[in-house]
């Protein structure tokens, strides 16, 4: 039997704060606390906006610890298990199932890819061992592989495997994706200048990076278009795409880590090969939130 949908609206992928000496933790416990005051309706820890893929295994077990303790059952919680070692995947996936996150987003295999059928096989053997809902993570740009439309018909019967984050901004493949799959899979945006645009055409919200620093505007781009207004939603959607496309001028999370550094919620610190924003790219970025309310 197939679980309920996990959420409906945003959810944060969040970021991670580090410091040179690993998570800072302080300051990850205020950016939840702050995510969920604001009525955010879901979290991801340890997703790529969060760095999971350079946080040792350590700190990767530590920061879902913290996390889903800090949360306290405020809202739904999904923790970033995907991996490029299936085995990895399933160990992480069991244990964040044990310590009591909602869901899991796995991510396509990076770097040794896989064929349709190798992601049909990964993926099966990721949920098999879950007891919560999993979410396909698709970001062909990162990763290499692209999850194909018949592919996600194939796994869209799982009894776990419930959702979908569509990063491979072609809005035609996410259509066909959408005609194949019908209501078995929710379908989330994984760009945040295609939250409308994919809500149109059945989908039920994001995993957003804008709502780190907008989680309250995020949600109510959301609630607009579900309550029937479409032209208020687009609205929104429009108001934002400038500072939404400054978040993205580098590879995220540079410009979002750099913007939550500016509004006191973490240190400019990423790990390498990731680097602090370029001047110019920071300074333009910084203007866009000043425009749009935020105080930096």
């Amino acid at each position: 039997m197939k679980q309920k949908s996990l959420f409906r609206g945003v959810a944060t992928a969040l970021i991670t704060p580090l410091n040179e000496c690993g998570i800072d933790y302080d300051q990850f416990g205020r950016v939840i606390d702050w995510q969920i005051a604001q009525g955010i309706n879901a979290i991801v820890i340890c997703g790529t906006t969060g760095e999971g893929s350079t946080l040792s295994d350590e700190e990767h077990r530590a920061a879902l610890d913290f996390a889903v303790k800090r949360a306290a059952g405020k809202t739904v919680m999904i923790a970033g298990t995907g991996s490029n070692d299936t085995a990895y995947a399933i160990d992480l996936t069991q244990y964040a199932c044990e310590i009591g996150y909602d869901g899991m987003l796995l991510v396509t295999p990076y770097y040794n890819k896989a064929t349709q059928n190798g992601l049909v096989k990964s993926f099966t053997a990721i949920a098999d061992k879950s007891t919560k809902p999993c979410i396909l993570y698709n970001v062909p740009s990162r990763t290499g592989v692209n999850i194909e439309p018949a592919t996600y018909g194939a796994l869209a019967d799982h009894p776990m495997i419930t959702s979908i984050k569509e990063a491979n901004g072609n809005l035609s493949k996410i259509m066909e994706t959408m005609e194949i799959i019908g209501d078995r899979l929710d379908l989330y945006s994984g760009n945040d200048d295609q939250i409308v645009p994919l809500l149109a055409v059945g989908g039920a919200g994001v995993i957003s990076v804008l709502s780190n620093i907008m989680p309250r505007e995020t949600v109510a781009m959301c609630d607009k278009f579900f309550a029937g207004d479409l032209a208020g939603a687009m609205k929104d959607q429009l108001k934002y795409l400038p500072l939404i496309n400054a978040l993205f001028s580098e590879v995220n999370p540079i410009p979002v880590k750099a913007a939550m550094a500016a509004m006191g919620y973490c240190d400019d610190y990423l790990r390498l090969p990731l680097t602090p924003m370029e001047d110019a790219h920071k300074e333009k970025l910084l203007a866009l939130m000043r425009r749009n309310g935020l105080k930096v």
